[in-house]
């Protein structure tokens, strides 16, 4: 038995950055006080979501990654409580913009970054207008208490992103999110649509995932009588895609949960959906528009023959 609490936190946002910092750590100081060892905040959290408008003034948020005081701060805060956090932030790297994160170890050591692969544009929405696409590729940390696949936000509305991640051994998958309200499209609320695309990635990959996600109403700073609520809805769900945890809509929250994470790799290798996957025909994944298909097959019977693959 490998008993591991994982927690995760929902809060609002505003333009005073070290009370939205404050507000951060106090949810892990609470999380922490559950019996938490894993706790996951949610995307760009520092600030507002600054996405929802373009404007070149926002770019002054952006930190290099080693001298980051968002990262340290919270490196601090994970070594006293030995806990694992991953940390959303707005990264420059030259003249380079990333949606990224780093996973801080519960000795205070920093992982490498993962940067976002998957960036949408939408009203409200408006995320290329500051990154560029992850170059990073999709990443697992080994960390004190788990192997965890870590992905932000739009990458969750995506099978792939789950699937590679547990085949990298992810034990458990985390997505910090911002989402809410459609300013242009005031009729949708994607929050069923958003929990049930997450819990059908754990019940596909047979591994619970947590996604914490932003509350309250948020303001362009730029753009007159232009807003977005954000729906909050952070939810724990287990390895068959049952929610276990989930927080309303409004409410700052902590949620905690404990998982025996080697009764679910037994579990897992038991189903034999990793067992019985063939990866030489899904070559139609790796196209844009699921043609053309022939060559990559060709390619993949010569490798086998070869024993190459």
């Amino acid at each position: 038995m490998r008993n591991v609490t994982v927690a995760a936190t929902q809060m609002h946002c505003t333009w005073e950055l070290q009370e939205n910092v404050a507000r951060a750590e106090k949810l892990v100081r609470d999380a922490a006080s559950k019996g938490a060892q894993i706790i996951l905040i949610q995307e760009l959290f520092e600030a507002p979501y600054f996405c929802i408008d373009q404007n070149p003034a926002h770019f002054a948020l952006a930190q290099e990654v080693n001298n980051s005081p968002l990262i340290k701060h919270f490196q601090a805060l994970a070594k006293e409580l030995e806990v694992v956090l991953p940390i959303s932030f707005f990264e420059v790297e030259n003249n380079a913009h990333y949606n990224s994160l780093v996973v801080i170890d519960a000795d205070g050591s920093v992982s490498e970054t993962y940067r976002k692969t998957h960036i949408p544009n939408g009203p409200a929405y408006q995320e290329k207008q500051y990154f560029t696409p992850g170059d990073t590729g999709f990443k697992v940390f080994k960390t004190r208490y788990a192997k965890i696949g870590v992905a932000i936000c739009w990458d969750q509305w995506f099978p792939e992103t789950a699937r590679c991640l547990a085949l990298m051994g992810a034990e458990l998958l985390f997505y910090p999110t911002a989402i809410g309200s459609e300013p242009a499209y005031p009729e949708i609320d994607s929050m069923p649509h958003w929990q049930a695309t997450q819990c059908g990635h754990a019940a596909a990959n047979l591994c619970p995932v947590i996604a914490s996600n932003r509350i309250g109403t948020e303001k362009s700073k730029f753009v007159d009588n232009y807003e977005m609520t954000f729906y909050g809805s952070a939810f724990i769900a287990d390895q068959h895609g049952q929610k276990v945890e989930c927080a309303d809509r409004t409410t700052e929250s902590v949620l905690v949960h404990t998982f025996d994470i080697d009764a679910i790799n037994a579990e897992r290798i038991s189903w034999g959906v990793f067992r019985d996957r063939r990866p030489e025909m899904y070559s139609a994944i790796t196209t844009a528009d699921g043609m053309n298909t022939s060559v990559l097959v060709h390619d993949i019977h010569e490798k086998l023959n070869k024993g190459c693959c």
